[in-house]
């Protein structure tokens, strides 16, 4: 970190430096870059882990050891290549400069890496995170590629000033390097014995290396815990599965519906997915843990897997990705694309091969995660041909598979939404007609694509007029003696865009029954919202005018308070029973209700009420009554 050059005191017109001020970039990238103090120690652990490498790069019988010493201050020591006086200069004072990358991705003749990929950190910044907990580091280190080397002490700060002092020997006998932190008052939470152990065993236990954290007392805890259980040998495939959903207990907390094993050699990426044992919405995606050459990335790693697969959490190792500047996350390339497709190729292996190994397991999958391999069949013709068949769909039959709701129903209709499904499903069912609820996600579009599966199976989109055709006439007699009553009904809810016909149909327990399509509604949302309106949007919104099929309350004359409600002369008793039938109707849409409509049950209930209440005895108007009580002066 040398001081940054004056600038001139006359102008000139040749170029000039850029001016850097020290304290101020070490304070952004040290408290600005990292989302959290606790990466300090990852980037400590990850430059012991680079160091190691590049010595065995030159001498593979040396020492592999990391160990952490913790109590007032924290001291984190390796066997690595350490670093001469000018190594020290040049990669430990310029922000930056990493001694893991050269220009061309290689390092110099100093012989300090042999290429960029075989090393986790690459940007020279990581021992910056230092700052974040303590406002001095202290490196003291001894290079192994130059045996004379003397023992280099650099003493850095975070206001940007560092010194640089040459120990004797006895101060480091063996090559490698130590760094030391005395925490700032404050940070000694970051620091402390027990969370140290916490943070080594989150961010290492994957490394290739012992590591070692020590406590004052004198006790020490071995992180690393290699190789990872899906590299490891087990007596048997079921001693494997179950090794397998052991690590899912300890990671994520639950016990994996099935675990699908991971391996791309062209990426030198291994794990695991872990199939989640319930339900997730589409829009939740699964964090994902990854590590790079043993050290951990991110464990909210969104980018790894396609969108459609959030059905399963993955923990992986892999050499080719490469992180970002914080390594707190995956840069988007062109590699990590391919992996993500390659990955995504696994999965939809699995499921393929469930269908054929392990049906039961399918059907579990499927009664869970239904909505995912949905998504996934929309873009995967030979998933959608496979597993079509085998997902389960809300008929009018109940929740059965495409291929059991065919061979009843060679034609089949579908509805635009849940609430068309609900008005018709009751009549449509009784009258032998299939239907199929498209108003969920993905289902209409995949309904519509059964004929490539099932050649002969005929589909097409539900009309309201479909199910009206299908109900019986009332007799022609009976249409007449109701004739009053129908017409005050279609004076009712002709107020709110509907006609009114008088049918026959089963089951007969239903009184009435609300055709409604989506044209219909959103040409009455648009009247309503012209009404509220005035100026440019109401002409707007008049211009927009459809002529739209009005929705039709369809009475069923089989029904016992229909008929009954058929033969009624009072028009104030006649207006509440057809607002009544109509509310009844609609509530069975299920859909929210509008104001005014809210405002017709109300007004139908009380009208019942009052008419229940003058039958049951009420005085009428003139007859005696109790005496009212003298009013007091």
């Amino acid at each position: 970190m040398s001081p940054s050059p004056s600038p001139s005191p006359s102008p000139s017109s040749g170029a000039h430096t850029f001016q850097v001020d020290l304290r101020g970039l070490v304070d952004l990238l040290s408290h600005h870059l990292y989302s959290s103090p606790r990466v300090y120690l990852r980037e400590l652990l990850q430059n012991s882990v680079d160091a190691i490498t590049a010595r065995r790069a030159a001498d593979p019988q040396a020492p592999a050891r990391i160990t952490v010493r913790t109590g007032a201050e924290l001291t984190v020591s390796d066997t690595g290549n350490g670093l001469t006086e000018a190594d020290v200069h040049t990669f430990l004072a310029t922000i930056g400069r990493s001694s893991k990358r050269g220009s061309d991705g290689r390092i110099d003749g100093a012989g300090l890496a042999s290429a960029r990929g075989d090393f986790i950190g690459q940007f020279g910044i990581g021992l910056l995170s230092c700052f974040v907990v303590a406002d001095e580091i202290t490196v003291v280190t001894r290079s192994a590629a130059s045996p004379g080397a003397p023992v280099v002490e650099w003493r850095g700060t975070s206001d940007g000033r560092y010194t640089i002092t040459t120990l004797p020997d006895s101060a480091m006998p063996q090559p490698g390097t130590t760094v030391r932190l005395v925490p700032r008052a404050g940070s000694e939470q970051w620091t402390g014995p027990d969370r140290v152990v916490a943070l080594a065993r989150h961010y290492g236990s994957l490394l290739p290396y012992e590591v070692t954290v020590a406590d004052p007392r004198g006790g020490s805890v071995r992180i690393d815990e290699t190789p990872p259980v899906w590299e490891r040998r087990h007596a048997s495939p079921l001693a494997r599965k179950e090794a397998l959903a052991e690590h899912c207990r300890r990671v994520f907390d639950f016990t994996p519906l099935d675990t699908i094993e991971l391996d791309l050699p062209a990426a030198g990426l291994r794990g695991v997915a872990h199939v989640l044992p319930t339900a997730v919405h589409p829009s939740k995606r699964s964090g994902h843990r990854v590590h790079l050459k043993g050290m951990l990335v991110s464990d909210q790693a969104e980018e790894l897997l396609p969108e459609w697969a959030f059905f399963v959490r993955c923990v992986v190792d892999a050499d080719s990705l490469r992180p970002t500047a914080s390594r707190e996350a995956l840069y988007e390339d062109e590699t990590l694309a391919a992996v993500r497709d390659a990955l995504g190729a696994r999965i939809r292996d699995w499921l393929t091969g469930l269908a054929a190994s392990d049906p039961a397991l399918l059907h579990r999958f499927l009664g869970i995660h239904h909505l995912a391999v949905k998504a996934l069949a929309r873009h995967d013709d030979e998933l959608l041909r496979m597993l079509l068949p085998w997902l389960p769909f809300e008929t009018t039959d109940g929740n059965v598979t495409l291929d059991e709701f065919a061979r009843t129903h060679p034609t089949i209709l579908v509805t635009s939404t849940v609430e068309e499904f609900r008005q018709v499903a009751p009549i449509a069912g009784a009258a032998g007609l299939g239907v199929v609820n498209g108003g969920y996600t993905y289902d209409r579009d995949l309904v519509h694509r059964l004929p490539e599966i099932r050649p002969g199976t005929s589909v097409a989109d539900l009309d309201p007029g479909t199910v009206t055709a299908h109900l019986d006439a009332a007799d022609p007699a009976a249409e007449l003696s109701a004739a009053a009553f129908l017409a005050v009904a279609r004076e009712v809810v002709g107020r709110f865009d509907c006609d009114v016909a008088l049918r026959s149909f089963h089951p007969v327990s239903s009184p009435a029954l609300l055709l409604d399509n989506r044209e219909a509604r959103h040409e009455r949302t648009r009247a309503e919202l012209a009404g509220q309106s005035d100026g440019v949007w109401a002409g707007i919104l008049g211009s927009l005018r459809a002529e739209a099929p009005r929705a039709q309350l369809v009475l069923n004359h089989l029904n016992p308070l229909v008929r009954r409600a058929a033969t009624i002369t009072e028009r104030g008793l006649a207006t509440s029973a057809a607002e009544a039938l109509y509310g009844q109707a609609l509530l069975m849409t299920r859909r929210p209700l509008r104001a005014e409509e809210s405002a017709l049950l109300n007004r139908a209930f009380v009208g019942l009420l009052t008419h229940a209440m003058h039958g049951a005895g009420t005085p009428a108007a003139g007859a005696a009554g109790p005496a009212a009580p003298e009013e007091t002066p």
